[in-house]
């Protein structure tokens, strides 16, 4: 039978202690509250050996007397006991408006918070490309384990079917970079310089670095999609179950498929943006198009093909990485999918855009220029 929640003060020994007896549990309190909180101070010990049961808000009025009267509490189960320290650790003062922080300060704060999640990433894509690395090393002495199906089926996303959309893109920018030339250098009647302008920006920078912001725009964020929804899936991990390798499985042949893939679609953009920009000189400036590839045979050195081939692996095992990464990284819900493949995108381009300016700083050093 349920005892109603009840004590006596004992005054006999060297402290006044409270005595608790029943069931200190939110049906059986009735006027419990009351008449605690109209206790005088002095009270030293809580004897609770001789309660029942006790819920949370049973702990939680223990809690809050023993802490204003400055009360020692004995006599609880191991479970009470147990209770009793969990509703002590959350009896936290929470202010509902919390103060606002000085403007300098909520600034300071964001670029720290910001500063560290960046080197938090950097730190994680580099651990991801090394263990990138020890797989395509694990590959090449195990040829067995290279899945061959599945990187040429990444060849043909990555690769065939973006052929349409960087072709249209590279033609356009071809027929932009042209046209904004041909108006500058007319002011001085040097039009002819256009075919300088288009022949060597498009297969120096152009032709590769927008190639590279469309692959990671489209591959690098499919990369991410699919991958984090595999983890939220818990497909990844129950590959890890039956013993096959995540990243051997699905990282490599994608990342493969960006690096080998890269310098052809960058070429391929190049040549798109020069057709581009020569048939805007033959029908803006009347440049006829053997003329346009003679000047361009002239004044485009071979280097600057070099440099756009060599430039373009790197981006695509950038890209790769950086989706793959990102999608490794989900994890709560679908939210997260989102939340990771817009950040696969944005630190792709931002890291292609940094490497590309190192390269051009390397390249003139070694006389490529």
């Amino acid at each position: 039978m349920r005892a109603k929640a009840d004590f006596v003060r004992d005054t006999s020994g060297g402290g006044d202690v409270l005595r608790f007896s029943g069931w200190l549990t939110l049906a059986n309190l009735g006027d419990f509250p009351d008449r605690l909180r109209a206790q005088p101070g002095g009270v030293v010990r809580l004897d609770l050996s001789a309660i029942e049961r006790i819920d949370t808000v049973g702990a939680w009025l223990i809690q809050r007397f023993a802490a204003d009267q400055g009360a020692a509490i004995e006599g609880l189960s191991d479970d009470a006991a147990h209770l009793l320290r969990q509703v002590a650790a959350a009896d936290q003062h929470v202010e509902m408006r919390p103060e606002r922080a000085h403007p300098a300060s909520h600034l300071l704060a964001e670029i720290g918070e910001a500063v560290l999640g960046a080197l938090h990433t950097l730190y994680g894509l580099l651990g991801f490309f090394g263990a990138t690395a020890i797989a395509f090393g694990t590959v090449v002495r195990r040829p067995s384990r290279f899945r061959l199906n599945a990187t040429v089926q990444r060849f043909e996303v990555v690769g065939i079917r973006a052929l349409g959309i960087i072709g249209l893109m590279s033609f356009l920018i071809g027929i932009v970079i042209a046209q904004q030339g041909a108006v500058q250098l007319k002011q001085f009647g040097a039009e002819v310089f256009t075919i300088n302008l288009v022949g060597r920006i498009t297969l120096r920078e152009l032709g590769v670095l927008m190639t590279a912001i469309m692959v990671a725009g489209r591959s690098g964020s499919a990369f991410a999609a699919q991958l984090g929804t595999m983890k939220l899936t818990e497909e990844i991990d129950a590959m890890r179950t039956i013993g096959v390798s995540p990243i051997e499985a699905l990282v490599l042949p994608r990342v493969l498929a960006a690096v080998l893939m890269m310098p052809l679609l960058g070429f391929y953009a190049s040549v798109i943006a020069i057709v581009g920009g020569g048939l805007l000189c033959w029908v803006s400036l009347d440049i006829p198009p053997d003329t346009f590839i003679q000047r361009l045979r002239e004044v485009v050195p071979i280097t600057d093909l070099y440099v756009g081939l060599v430039k373009a692996p790197v981006f695509g095992a950038i890209i790769a990485i950086a989706g793959c990464f990102q999608g490794m990284q989900v994890e709560g819900s679908a939210e997260a999918v989102g939340t990771r493949t817009t950040s696969a995108v944005v630190q792709a381009i931002f890291l292609v855009i940094v490497i590309d300016a190192f390269f051009a700083v390397f390249f003139t050093w070694v006389g490529w220029n």
